[in-house]
This record gives C-alpha cells, sequence and structure tokens, in this order.
C-alpha cells in the first residue's frame, strides 16, 4: 500500500479511519498492558447505574463520567478477536457508507449509534452490574443504514417481501448471529454477550439512514 493510496483513503473517508485508529490504538494498549478489565469497571456503560449519582472517589480516581461511558466503552474490547470483528465490519460497512454520506453524517452516526446501543442494553437489562464495552452497538448503527441503503443490491425478494426488507433482515440476524458464536466460543473472555446493544444501534441505524442522505445533499 503506497502514500498515495492512504493519501485517497483519508480524503474519501477521514472519519472511518480516525475511528478506526482511535479505537485500535486505544483497545490494543488496554489489552496489552493488562488493563481491559479495569477500563470496563471505570468506561464500560453499565445499566443498573442509570439515574444513579457516581463520582470518583479515592478507590476509583478514574472513574469517568456517566454519560461518557456509552462513548468511552466503545474504546475496550474483551479479546483481540473482539476488536477485530468491529473493525472488520467497520472496514466494509463504513467505507461505502461515509463515501455516500460524508464524513460528518457517518461521525454522527456512529456516536449516535453508542447511545442507542446503551439504551438497548438498557432495555434488555435495567438493573445489569455487567459494564456493556466494545464499539459493537455504534458498528451495528453503521450496520443497519448499510442495509437499508445499499442491501436491496445483494439480495432477493422472498414471495411478498421486498428485496430491503430481506437484506435487511438477514444482514441484523448474521450480525446478532456471529457476536453470539463469539460469546458462546469464550472469544471474548467471558464478556457478556449484549443482544440489546446491538439491536439499539441497528435500529438507529435504519432510522436515521435516510435523513443522514437527505442532510449530506441538502444543498445538491
Amino acid at each position: 500500500m503506497t502514500r498515495a493510496w492512504f493519501a485517497a483513503q483519508w480524503r474519501d473517508t477521514p472519519a472511518m479511519l480516525t475511528i478506526a485508529a482511535v479505537t485500535t490504538i486505544a483497545s490494543l494498549i488496554l489489552l496489552l498492558f493488562g488493563l481491559a478489565g479495569e477500563a470496563a469497571i471505570r468506561g464500560g456503560f453499565v445499566p443498573g447505574l442509570v439515574g444513579l449519582h457516581v463520582a470518583a472517589s479515592a478507590d476509583a480516581p478514574f472513574m469517568l463520567p456517566f454519560w461518557l461511558t456509552p462513548l468511552s466503552a466503545t474504546l475496550v474490547h474483551a479479546g483481540l478477536v473482539h476488536l477485530a470483528f468491529n473493525l472488520l465490519v467497520l472496514a466494509l460497512c463504513g467505507d461505502k457508507l461515509e463515501r455516500t454520506l460524508g464524513w460528518r453524517a457517518t461521525a454522527a452516526l456512529y456516536l449516535i449509534g453508542a447511545y442507542a446501543a446503551a439504551a438497548g442494553y438498557w432495555l434488555q437489562a435495567p438493573a445489569s452490574d455487567a459494564p456493556l464495552i466494545g464499539a459493537n452497538g455504534a458498528v451495528s448503527a453503521l450496520l443497519g443504514a448499510y442495509a437499508l441503503l445499499f442491501g436491496r443490491a445483494h439480495a432477493r425478494p422472498v414471495g411478498p417481501i421486498p428485496a430491503r426488507v430481506v437484506a435487511i433482515v438477514w444482514l441484523a440476524a448474521a450480525w446478532i448471529g456471529l457476536q453470539l458464536l463469539i460469546g458462546l466460543a469464550g472469544l471474548g473472555a467471558g464478556a457478556m454477550v449484549t443482544v440489546g446493544a446491538s439491536v439499539g444501534g441497528f435500529l438507529a441505524g435504519l432510522a436515521l439512514a435516510q435523513p443522514l442522505v437527505l442532510w449530506h445533499y441538502r444543498g445538491a
């Protein structure tokens, strides 16, 4: 890969490359230095803390503000497979999405997806004290938008069900199914599989895809 290739990628997809770089660097540092578990406690999203005031203390001096944890959770991964899996889907969906939506809309969708994932996890287990970590939910938002905008080209209708709906259902089922398999196989280092987070992010992507297209091309 030449410098010209990287320059072209940066010109066309700066949001995706920035998200991938920050996520990779932060996650690898935490994993390599054995800090991922501690980071999950201090920076993961915990549904059971919704509505409670959580502040830093002598025992936990680096506790992040609770409202920030849906974002900080995207930078903490349970293992290399967990990280690689999210980066792969980010690359596959993010490239085409950003070329269509632009970097601002893509970045906004990713950030909103992180909070939608936290909401989905809270609805799944509102009293849970198990922290949500990983970029699964934010990436799910990109996947949902990708399914709505581009899925029809890769699917066929099934009886009265339109091709777009078939593509959305298939991608959602495949994405959630793969995450369940990773969790069951123990590749997530014991991390809880949070289906609600993936569903929340995916639904946010479906809901925001077309409005973001209109926003991006509002001046055209």
